[in-house]
């Protein structure tokens, strides 16, 4: 069935024709809440992948350099297991653009710091700092969804929801592509520290714009221990059968988005025998990809949050990825290193880009809708902790499957081809799980496919 829109917190929209999907992005009490939130992504990744690159292209002694790397992604994420109970009872206690306003101001001290320590090349206070930028962005998570029912009406949700998740891929490539390009440079700290506090600075000024969001539940009493704080949220979203299984299909998410994130540098050089800028072609379209899916997602749902557009997403993620395994395995690394424009010449390649390019629209497919059906159907006094315990879950599943990768790539041995193929049938095994204990979805897509041919 699709949903009929759910009461938020900013009521009913007024009667309206059919606007175009960017409307959103032409209004205070969304447009500035964008950019901050585009800009705190965006010097996430800028931080990071530029500390990663330094300390992998021989700033350090080569003994030591797995080491920090592998230290470097486990501070990153640890955050969010140690903050999100509390972060997510802050955002629900205190007015949400207040705080993000805050947060903001310690993203800008946060920089300075780091922009020092790359000069100074501090490799540890680095790592210190790549730990508060992610204990920043725990923090930040559970206000980013639930401030955007608050300050949208019903019928805006999957749109807004659909820019938020478009602007999220968007700035993670640029902040991707951004940290590796001006970590590569002759003299990169200056250029790596003018970046991540100009970041900085843009988002904060952007927050100063955002509308007041009062507080939920202001009586709230604060539980500083995380681990009863997250038997607690399980307690209370667990019975939420549909919510709860929209937050476990957006975990999985992540993590099938992190293993095909991850293996593309590996997998465009060692199998596609493509150069550096391969890599930065097969993120883009990935990206491109996941945008398209938001945003059609939002054509196709209108008003409503049409969940039946989850199965369809899912199936996409099969097929396509089990077509990516097989194009992968027709294609043999040659002896010739190959640039963007010589592999878009091979039929074999143009098979790839389209596999990695439905990917991620099938991705924009499937995620929206979970977000926008957690948002509308979690009590706006309990909003925030469902979104906190959701990035809980987004981090263990995300740990998960590196450590998947790392068994079958490492350990195993398995390729590239078979792990695309390892990745499509889990999909498949997790989506079967998924719209069996949630059978509300696979009925949202056989009523959805009715009323549109009734359409017709």
């Amino acid at each position: 069935m699709s949903l009929p829109p759910a009461p938020t917190d900013a009521g009913k929209a007024p009667d309206h024709p059919r606007r175009s999907q960017f409307a959103l992005l032409r209004q205070r009490r969304f447009l500035p809440f964008f950019l901050t939130q585009f800009g705190g992504a965006c010097n996430d990744n800028l931080f990071k992948n530029a500390l990663l690159v330094l300390l992998v292209s021989g700033a350090v002694a080569g003994e030591r350099v797995d080491t920090l790397v592998n230290l470097a992604a486990g501070l990153f994420i640890l955050p969010f297991f140690l903050f999100s109970p509390l972060a997510g009872q802050l955002a629900d206690k205190y007015d949400k653009a207040r705080m993000i306003r805050w947060i903001k101001l310690a993203e800008i001290m946060i920089m300075v710091l780091a922009a020092l320590a790359f000069q100074m090349r501090a490799w540890g206070p680095l790592l210190a700092l790549l730990f508060a930028m992610g204990t920043h962005s725990a923090f930040f998570g559970p206000l980013k969804y639930a401030i955007i029912p608050q300050h949208l009406h019903a019928e805006e949700l999957v749109a807004g929801n659909a820019q938020v998740g478009m602007g999220t891929f968007v700035a993670i490539l640029l902040g991707t592509i951004g940290g590796t390009l001006l970590a590569g440079r002759p003299d990169p700290a200056a250029g790596i520290g003018a970046a991540i506090i100009l970041v900085a600075l843009l988002g904060w000024f952007a927050s100063r714009e955002i509308p007041a969001a009062p507080a939920a539940a202001p009586g709230l009493p604060l539980d500083w221990n995380p681990l009863r704080q997250l038997v607690a949220l399980y307690r209370g979203i667990a019975p939420q059968r549909t919510v709860f299984f929209a937050i476990l299909g957006i975990s999985w998410f992540w993590a099938l988005g992190a293993s095909y994130l991850t293996q593309m540098p590996h997998f465009a050089m060692s199998v596609l025998g493509g150069t550096p800028p391969v890599i930065a072609l097969l993120l883009s379209v990935f990206v491109v990809g996941v945008a398209a899916g938001a945003l059609l997602c939002a054509r196709l749902s209108g008003p409503r949050i049409e969940i039946g557009l989850v199965p369809l997403g899912a199936i996409g993620l099969s097929l396509f990825g089990l077509d990516l395994s097989q194009a992968a395995a027709m294609v043999a690394a040659g002896t010739q290193r190959l640039g963007p424009l010589a592999l878009s010449e091979h039929l074999p390649m143009l098979r790839v880009l389209t596999d990695i390019l439905l990917l991620g629209l099938s991705g924009g497919l499937y995620v929206v809708p979970l977000y926008a059906h957690v948002q509308a159907h979690t009590e706006p006094d309990r909003r925030a902790r469902a979104i906190a315990f959701n990035n809980i879950l987004n981090a263990l599943f995300m740990v998960a499957a590196s450590l998947l990768g790392i068994l079958l790539l490492g350990v195993a041995g398995l390729g590239m081809p078979g792990f695309f193929l390892t990745l499509a049938l889990l999909n498949t095994a997790v989506a079967a799980l998924l719209f069996a204990r949630a059978p509300e979805f696979l009925s949202g897509m056989r009523a959805s496919m009715a009323r549109r041919t009734r359409r017709r």
